[in-house]
């Protein structure tokens, strides 16, 4: 039996937890996810933990910060005048807004706080600085 190295596209489902065990994202109510081992199309962890894998093969790995969406960074909330948004919009705590970068890259942020004189972004992912834990599963070796 054959088993995915790099430069086979997979399918997998997949069930990620967090260290509480809270449950952040499945696939198994929809298709398995499909991607080629080798393009970092997936986090880095996730990627060699299918590798060596058979299909029909299970297994869960706990992956580490460093190797899933990095640890959080401070340089990465930052305060700007209720200004920078469009007059129309009411900014609230929890919102999640996109905003372009000097580079012309598209970066997903979190309102975490607004006052009266600034509006606070974060945008570090959402899991970063958090350990995963996948329950995984190869459902096919495509080529």
């Amino acid at each position: 039996m054959s088993t995915a190295s790099t430069g086979d596209t997979v399918k997998v489902h997949y069930t990620g937890t967090l260290d509480s065990g809270q449950q952040f994202d499945s696939s198994r109510d929809r298709e398995p996810i499909s991607f080629e081992l080798g393009k970092r199309q997936v986090i880095v962890g996730f990627e060699t933990a299918i590798e060596g894998m058979a299909p029909g093969e299970t297994k869960q790995v706990k992956i580490p910060a460093d190797e899933a969406y990095g640890q959080r960074r401070d340089d990465l909330v930052f305060a700007v005048p209720p200004d920078q948004f469009p007059a129309e919009m009411k900014a609230e705590e929890g919102m999640r807004v996109t905003g372009t970068t000097q580079q012309g890259q598209q970066v997903e942020m979190m309102i975490v706080k607004v006052t009266e004189e600034t509006i606070t972004l974060d945008a570090n992912h959402p899991l970063a600085g958090h350990d995963l834990t996948f329950d995984l599963e190869l459902v096919e070796i495509v080529g």
